[in-house]
């Protein structure tokens, strides 16, 4: 380790005509003279939601053991290897999500709260889990929160059952009259993160002449490995070589745009036109989000309620929608099991870049909380009930892992949202119907 008295800030921004780049987390971070010399520079606690639609095929996603997860259900499979990392619970339940639709079941999954059943812009919530963290986590980082999907979601007018487009659209409330809209464009989304530094007259010109943003930074970073040690120094150039991947997979999806002939007109113009491409390159940018500390809260919509898209890539050619009404056909479970399994997968392919990331004594993944899951149960019922949950994370913030906790039937979401809170340095005593925390998921140890 490097270390010297006079430490590189942690908010240290790189900045040029095209752009800004913020730092990952460095042990020359962190001064000699604080007496922190001897440890590696300390994260900080990083909270994330990944939202799947219309529940799943129960009897393939439960987990046989009732304490462990040493054997995994068909569609838990891939989450082998990391499955010491992450616990699935079983019998959770979302009451204000009735009387059952698609809306409720997005609405309801961060904020346990009733949706006002209206059509109009007289839409009312409640104050969604993660931007109760966001309040406090973001103080600190240049972006609060963020938000990302990977359809086009309209905000305006009627999607089913009367409910206005917000509930089934957006899944973080910043209050009870505020659905923070989220972005599905890879560009975007990078614009945002990185794309502060000069105007918009000057990114734009960069992007037409596709200058690689970091191109720009070449003489800093070169100044900042100047200063720091050889760990610090590999941590740069993993971090800055994941950015221009990131910045590379946006170009060849951009460049690929006139060559795709039948467009997913629920898809953004100039994202990749196979879906585990795009939901990898979502997944990249949480990655970098994370581990340059631009924000410590994302949510993630993998897919939206009655979605119909179809997934040839997996052997299913029907719409995702009309086989989640499945009526215990077989041959429709069979296929809804089979999209559940690969959502999983491209979960678990996150989990794993996670916890390969270094972020100071360990790695991202070891020191986040992911909370992945549907507000929806039984697809065909349209219920509330025994929700498919899983919870990722590591030692050091207290999960324990390679569980399958089964609660009482009817155990309320909100109680693990409030024990999220709690794990993240944001003690209540409760939060909407909750009846008190869950026990079993993590350590007594404070991590917070």
């Amino acid at each position: 380790m490097f270390l010297t008295k006079k430490a590189i800030p942690r908010r240290t921004l790189l900045k040029s005509a095209q752009g800004a780049l913020a730092l990952p987390l460095l042990d020359a971070m962190i001064p000699a003279a604080t007496g922190w010399a001897a440890t590696p520079a300390k994260p900080t606690p990083r909270l994330g939601f990944v939202y799947v639609p219309m529940g799943c095929d129960r009897a393939r996603w439960t987990p046989p053991g009732d304490t462990n997860l040493d054997e995994l259900s068909p569609i838990l499979g891939p989450l082998k290897p990391v499955k010491d990392q992450v616990s699935a619970i079983t019998n959770l339940r979302l009451q204000n999500a009735y009387p059952g639709t698609h809306d409720t079941s997005n609405s309801a999954f961060l904020s346990a709260a009733p949706a006002k059943h209206t059509e109009g812009s007289d839409y009312y919530l409640g104050v969604t889990a993660d931007q109760i963290a966001a309040q406090k986590m973001g103080r600190d980082t240049q972006l609060a929160s963020l938000e990302l999907s990977m359809d086009l979601n309209p905000l305006a007018g009627a999607c089913n059952n009367g409910y206005a487009c917000v509930y089934q659209n957006c899944l973080a409330w910043s209050s009870p009259t505020t659905p923070l809209p989220s972005e599905a464009h890879p560009r975007v989304v990078f614009e945002r993160m990185f794309g502060e530094g000069g105007d918009a007259a000057t990114r734009r010109l960069a992007l037409s002449r596709r200058d690689s943003l970091l191109d720009s930074f070449t003489g800093s970073i070169a100044k900042i490995k100047g200063r720091v040690g050889a760990a610090d120094r590999s941590r740069l150039d993993q971090y800055v070589e994941s950015v221009r991947q990131v910045e590379r997979e946006i170009e060849r999806a951009e460049q690929a745009v006139a060559d795709n002939r039948t467009p997913d007109l629920d898809r953004p113009v100039g994202v990749p036109a196979e879906f585990a491409d795009h939901a990898k390159l979502m997944f990249d940018l949480q990655i970098l989000a994370f581990q340059a500390d631009i924000t410590r809260v994302i949510t993630f919509q993998l897919s939206r309620e009655q979605s119909n898209r179809t997934y040839p890539e997996i052997g299913v050619a029907d719409p995702h929608h009309p086989v989640s009404h499945h009526g215990n056909d077989p041959e429709k479970l069979l296929k809804l099991s089979k999209i559940n399994q690969f959502h999983v997968s491209l979960f678990s392919d996150f989990l794993q870049r996670m916890k390969a990331t270094p972020d100071g004594d360990g790695s991202l993944l070891d020191h986040s909380v992911i909370v992945y899951g549907s507000g929806m149960g039984n697809s065909s019922l349209h219920d509330h009930e025994n929700l498919p949950i899983l919870v990722a994370g590591g030692a050091a913030t207290g999960l324990k892992g390679n569980r399958h906790i089964r609660y009482e039937q009817g155990t309320s979401l909100a109680n693990l949202h409030l024990t999220l809170l709690d794990r993240v340095g944001i003690p209540m005593d409760s939060f909407v119907d909750s009846t008190g925390k869950v026990e079993g998921l993590f350590e007594l140890t404070d991590v917070a």
